[in-house]
C-alpha cells in the first residue's frame, strides 16, 4: 500500500543526498515551492579535470623512478619516492597543509611563464646533505640550514627538478627551473590565495628516514598547456601520417607464410588413421570453385588455381572483405 511521506521523512531523504529543503513558514507555505539549501565547500575546487589530474600523477610516477636512479648515480643518495596522495585545493589551503619545518623550492615554468612550488621536509634534506658530504651513517640533528647548506641543497634539488622537467616536457613540452630555495614560508610568493591548485604528495624514504615532498601546481601555471595535459593516455594514440607510413614500411618487410586453401572437410580421428595411399578425400567444395589465399590464418584473397611454367600457381580474382 502506497502512502505520502511526511516532512521529517522528506528532510531525512534529502539529507542523505546532500541537500536540505527549507520549509516556508506561516502563510509562505501556501502555493510556494520549497527553497533548497546545499552545502558547497569552496576550499575544494575542481578546476583540474580528471584527465589532467591522472596524467600529471602518472608523470610523477615516472619521475619518481628516474629521479631515484639519478640521485644514486650523481650524489650517492639512495632515495625511494612514491606518489601517495593527490588533491585539489585553493592555494592558501594547500600551502597551509605543508608540514613544518620544510624547504621551499620555487619553480619557474617555460616556455609559458608560471610558477610552481616544490617542498621537502627538513629531516629528509638534512640526511641527504650529510650523505652528499660523505658521512658514512648520516644522523643529523634537527637544525637550521646555513647558507652553505642551502647551496648544497640547491644542487640536490637541481637534479630532482631536471628529472621532473624532462618528464613534463615529454607530456606537455613544459620545462622547469629553480628560482629560489628557502626555508622561510613567509618569503614564498607563487600564486594568489584563491588560485585553484593541484597538490601532489610524495613519500620519500632515505637512510631509514621517511618524510614527504609536495608539489603544488597552480592552475595558472599549466593553463597554456592544458590541451596537452587533457589528452587521454589510455592507449589510444593520435593518428599521425608520418608515423603510420614508417610503421607500414617496417611491417612490409616482415615474412608472412601465404597458403592456398582449396576446401575443407571434417573427419573423425578413426577415419584419419585408416587412410592409406590411393584413398580419395572429398572436400566440401565444387571442383570449379575458387580457392582462398591465407596470410598465416587470415583470409586475404579469392583466386583460381592454375599453373605457371612448371610451378603450381593461383590467379587473384577478388579481395576478401574483412568481417567487422
Amino acid at each position: 500500500m502506497s502512502r505520502f511521506l511526511d516532512a521529517d521523512e522528506i528532510e531525512q531523504m534529502f539529507a542523505k543526498a546532500g541537500a536540505v529543503p527549507l520549509r516556508p513558514r506561516g502563510n509562505e507555505a501556501r502555493g510556494k515551492r520549497t527553497r533548497w539549501l546545499r552545502t558547497v565547500d569552496f576550499t575544494r575546487p575542481t578546476k583540474f579535470t580528471t584527465d589532467q589530474e591522472r596524467r600529471i600523477r602518472r608523470a610523477l610516477d615516472t619521475f619518481c623512478e628516474r629521479a631515484a636512479t639519478r640521485l644514486v648515480a650523481e650524489h650517492r643518495t639512495a632515495i625511494e619516492m612514491d606518489v601517495i596522495d593527490v588533491g585539489q585545493f585553493t592555494w592558501i589551503n594547500a600551502f597551509t597543509q605543508i608540514p613544518e619545518p620544510s624547504v621551499f623550492v620555487t619553480l619557474e615554468t617555460a616556455p609559458h611563464p608560471g610558477r610552481m612550488l616544490l617542498t621537502a621536509e627538513l629531516p629528509m634534506v638534512l640526511v641527504a646533505l650529510e650523505r652528499m658530504m660523505g658521512a658514512p651513517e648520516p644522523s643529523p640533528r634537527e637544525r637550521e640550514l646555513t647558507s652553505i647548506d642551502l647551496m648544497v641543497a640547491e644542487r640536490l634539488f637541481t637534479t630532482i627538478v631536471a628529472e621532473m622537467s624532462q618528464v613534463f616536457f615529454d607530456i606537455a613540452e613544459m620545462t622547469f627551473s629553480i628560482m629560489r630555495v628557502d626555508t622561510q614560508a613567509e618569503t614564498v610568493q607563487v600564486a594568489a590565495g584563491s588560485e585553484p591548485t593541484l597538490m601532489l604528495t610524495l613519500e620519500a624514504r632515505i637512510e631509514g628516514v621517511s618524510s614527504t615532498m609536495n608539489l603544488l601546481i597552480p592552475y595558472a601555471a599549466i593553463a597554456a598547456a592544458q590541451g596537452a595535459l587533457s589528452r587521454r593516455d589510455d592507449g589510444v594514440a593520435e593518428h599521425n601520417e608520418v608515423t603510420a607510413a614508417a610503421v607500414k614500411r617496417s611491417m612490409s618487410k616482415v615474412d608472412v607464410t601465404l597458403r592456398a586453401e582449396v576446401g575443407e572437410t571434417t573427419m573423425t580421428l578413426e577415419e584419419i588413421l585408416a587412410l592409406k595411399p590411393g584413398d580419395v578425400v572429398r572436400l566440401n567444395a565444387d571442383a570449379n570453385a575458387e580457392v582462398t589465399l591465407y596470410a598465416d590464418r587470415t583470409p586475404t584473397h579469392r583466386a583460381r588455381a592454375g599453373r605457371s611454367g612448371k610451378n603450381r600457381a593461383v590467379q587473384i580474382t577478388s579481395q576478401v572483405t574483412p568481417e567487422p
